[in-house]
């Protein structure tokens, strides 16, 4: 567990309470893991903050940690449908291992607040174009001199984003594979989900060094969003791509509201 936590917050992880948290949180998670291509994290660590007062910090390692059987299960599940393009995602793996570095690198010295606001106009961008194109479930993702240094740099900036703000994956790279790279939405989130798991492996052993992990959370939240995962595959298969479309927008706009909010906090504790 991490470091500096009080005994009444070390209270609050554990019990019966804390482990149906868990198993909840898990669910959901797991569940828009499969229907989004998303790592979760995006619901994990507000929820775990929320509901059992966890440090920021310490919810981002426990989510990262549950991350990783959760899109593991994922990849099994769209693999079997042949939505996963493996050379693409270890690409885009790759270029996000770097650009997290990189990301970390410049966090002190840029302002989380304009960071923020930008990444809701990117947001902004992708929910509009996402009612303008809708992906065929025929397209796949080819490998090319050109798509592949350009996976590359879209893995780099997904790296640098979740560096930086905390931010990425399945967020950034499903959107950009539909629209910019006219990938099926399927190979999309299948691709996204792959990609996550060395970029979770690596990010989880410097925070396990780190005490940054709560081993025992993010083995219950990981366990039970595995039971969730491919249900949520599953659906996306089910469901027309318009309204996936759809869907993921307003996923999206979650999303923005929750970094607009912490924009205007941190420019209030600024001002």
């Amino acid at each position: 567990m991490g470091a500096n936590v009080g005994e009444g917050v070390v209270e609050r992880m554990r019990g019966p309470r804390a482990y149906a948290a868990f198993v909840g949180i898990g669910l959901i998670a797991g569940l828009l893991s499969g229907l989004f291509g998303v790592g979760g994290g995006t619901v994990i660590v507000p929820l775990l903050v929320l509901l059992l007062s966890f440090d920021q910090r310490l919810a981002a390692g426990t989510s990262l940690a549950a991350i990783v059987p959760t899109a593991s299960v994922g990849v099994i599940s769209y693999a079997v449908s042949g939505s996963v393009a493996w050379i693409p995602a270890l690409i885009l793996a790759a270029g996000a291992v770097i650009g997290a570095q990189i990301g970390t690198r410049l966090l002190p010295r840029i302002s989380q607040t304009a960071l923020r606001w930008f990444f809701v106009g990117f947001i902004v961008i992708v929910i509009v174009t996402l009612f303008l194109v809708i992906p065929s479930r025929d397209a796949v993702l080819h490998l090319t001199w050109t798509t592949g240094p350009l996976l590359g740099i879209v893995g780099l900036f997904t790296g640098v984003m979740a560096g930086l703000i905390g931010v990425g994956g399945g967020v950034v790279v499903v959107p950009i594979l539909m629209l910019a790279f006219g990938t099926s939405d399927l190979v999309a989130k299948g691709t996204s989900l792959l990609m996550m798991i060395p970029t979770a492996v690596s990010g989880t052993f410097g925070n396990i060094r780190n005490r940054n992990v709560d081993l025992l959370a993010a083995g219950i939240i990981g366990v039970a969003a595995c039971t969730t995962t491919a249900l949520g595959a599953w659906l996306a298969t089910l469901i027309d791509p318009f309204v996936g479309n759809i869907l993921f927008a307003a996923y999206l706009v979650v999303i923005g509201l929750q970094m607009a909010i912490k924009a205007v906090r941190g420019r209030k504790r600024r001002d």
